[in-house]
């Protein structure tokens, strides 16, 4: 298939998925409300904090702000693109109907990917932009349209490192049958975005900066628009956007054989 293929077929299944969601517009409501209410818990959290201190490993409150606006930003990417695609993958492969996405003239992987889109993520992506932008504005930062570029980037290949995590998480059904308990790995993983590179020492340094990419995806973007273009941190990102993006198809279509193998 061409990649205008592809696109129109995801034009096809976007307009789908609003056409459901507008049929059941109280589910939808209320999910927005809910994931909405989840946003506010975690910035009433940060003046909490801040009511006691000035400075948290070196960032203000409205820098945390930014930081904690860049996490959710990504993540309601996440939820509103491919979290319910991914799922549905893990129970496609427990029940046998993921075959219905290998019989598709398409490639397996963007076929399950961009099946659905959830419009309640969605619509809490603009509420995690207003944070960004209110944030923004408290610190008198007026970014530069390449400076919003860059960020726009960065937050892209955050979005491509959660997908990637959360890809190779489904994927393990492959061999487990089961992901349900791996599934709850991935949100811890992620609660550390909202924290300061510089608040980690050691081992956590170590584990969650270097290893693992959980402070990287949220950490970078926000230090590109407070402090402005850094080249090792831009490298960096993007090395790690496609390390784990690599490893995740990789784990993808090794499981995508095992399959194929215990079904024929």
């Amino acid at each position: 298939m061409k990649p205008i293929d592809y696109i129109r077929i995801w034009l096809a299944c976007a307009r789908y998925s609003v056409v459901r969601t507008m049929m059941f517009r109280f589910d939808f409501i209320m999910w927005a409300l809910v994931e909405f209410f989840w946003m506010a818990v975690n910035l009433l959290l940060i003046q909490v904090v801040y009511d006691h201190t000035d400075s948290i490993a070196g960032w203000s409150k409205y820098q945390m702000l930014l930081l904690v606006g860049s996490s959710m930003l990504v993540q309601r990417f996440i939820m509103g693109f491919v979290w319910t695609n991914l799922f549905e993958m893990a129970r496609n492969i427990r029940t046998g109907h993921f075959d219905f996405f290998l019989a598709q003239p398409g490639n397996p992987l963007v076929m399950v990917s961009t099946r659905k889109l959830d419009l309640d993520g969605l619509a809490n992506a603009v509420v995690a932009i207003a944070v960004v932008a209110y944030a923004l504005h408290q610190l008198g930062i007026v970014p530069s349209f390449s400076g919003l570029a860059l960020y726009v980037l960065m937050i892209f290949c955050g979005f491509l490192i959660h997908y990637g995590i959360l890809l190779i998480t489904v994927s393990l059904t492959f061999w487990l049958g089961a992901a349900q308990g791996i599934e709850g790995s991935y949100f811890t993983l992620m609660e550390f975005s909202r924290l300061p590179r510089q608040a980690f020492k050691g081992v956590t340094s170590v584990l969650f900066v270097w290893l693992l990419p959980a402070v990287v995806v949220s950490n970078v973007p926000a230090s590109a628009l407070i402090h402005g273009f850094n080249p090792l941190n831009t490298l960096w990102l993007l090395a790690v956007t496609l390390f784990w993006l690599s490893f995740a198809v990789f784990v993808f279509n090794r499981g995508l054989r095992r399959y194929a193998s215990a079904s024929s």
